[in-house]
């Protein structure tokens, strides 16, 4: 019998939509440990944090105020604490920018193993991390040894937790230690000009080496325009320094999930597909019938892109 304890994420006021992924995963995992789920919220508005993480599937849930955003040093003492008062064997905290910022020093605050980038938790007598290998062209599956460790996991891998749930809240008593906290958060500074954040997008119109030419992307663009969507690419788009690399969707780029992605003149390379197969509905237009990317679309048109997309800005347009 195992505990999980799934760590929730947010970022200026709200909490990003790999909290409910996270605790998607830990009640699987718990389920099948024959434990319980517990998630921490740490930092900012936590009890508003925590109604909303109070889903089906979380059995308690542990506030820790401290401050209002991110910092490594209190999410390092709290999660650490949190994990000993709730006896959780295993730690699961999002594959992100801030979540392999403190997840590498809590593993070793708690002397646990750490595995990274999970996409796929079994449990049967241990636990058992799927992680993508070779660029994602395969994948291999890690047994651990033990009952306890500390796992970051991909966003975008598992459903966002539904329905309301009936679990505790508990303000956690974690003590920070103030002379260990070496940051603080002064401020935020906005992207620059013309810079774009695409995880943040419902509608991606996105373009790959199928466009043949930087003057091409123009009637991309014009279609992107008219369906008030944004603008990303594969990655020989920004490898040919035609996109900036914020533009780039793939695992060597950005994960996202919009509610429709629309490719176009791309192929559908694993790279590429681990960054956008969480999209709600894909659109994949390709001259080659047996393009991987068809494997994954909801809709697909099999023709040349230079006919289909202004035919198709024409008729939004309009």
């Amino acid at each position: 019998m195992s505990d999980v304890l799934a760590v929730a994420e947010h970022r200026r006021g709200e909490l990003r939509d790999v909290s409910f992924e996270l605790v998607t995963a830990g009640a699987d995992l718990a389920e099948a440990a024959g434990g319980d789920l517990h998630v921490a919220v740490v930092s900012g508005d936590v009890e508003s944090y925590a109604d909303s993480l109070d889903r089906e599937g979380v059995d308690a849930i542990h506030t820790v105020a401290h401050g209002e955003e991110f910092n490594h040093d209190v999410y390092e003492q709290a999660v650490a604490a949190l994990a000993e008062e709730t006896g959780a064997s295993y730690v699961l905290a999002p594959n992100s920018v801030n979540g392999l910022d403190y997840a590498p020093a809590v593993a070793d605050r708690l002397d646990r193993p750490l595995v990274t980038d999970a996409v796929g938790l079994s449990y049967d007598d241990g636990l058992a991390v799927t992680r993508e290998l070779y660029g994602g062209k395969t994948e291999g599956v890690i047994a651990l040894d033990g009952e306890a460790a500390v796992v970051t996991v991909r966003p975008a891998e598992w459903p966002a937790a539904e329905g309301t749930g009936d679990a505790t809240v508990t303000a956690a008593d974690v003590a920070i230690d103030e002379d260990a906290v070496r940051t603080t958060v002064t401020g935020f500074q906005e992207v620059g000009a013309g810079e774009v954040d695409i995880s943040e997008a419902d509608v991606l119109v996105s373009v790959g080496r199928g466009i043949e030419e930087e003057e091409n992307l123009d009637i991309v663009e014009d279609l992107a325009e008219v369906l008030d969507a944004t603008l990303s690419a594969s990655r020989p788009i920004v490898d040919n320094g035609w996109l900036p690399k914020d533009r780039q969707v793939g695992q060597s780029g950005k994960v996202v999930t919009p509610d429709v992605y629309i490719a176009i003149g791309i192929s559908g390379a694993v790279q590429h597909v681990a960054g956008m197969k969480g999209s709600d509905t894909i659109v994949a237009i390709n001259t080659d019938p047996n393009a991987p990317i068809f494997d994954i679309a909801d809709y697909g048109i099999v023709d040349d892109l230079f006919e289909v997309v202004p035919a198709l800005t024409e008729e939004f347009g309009g």
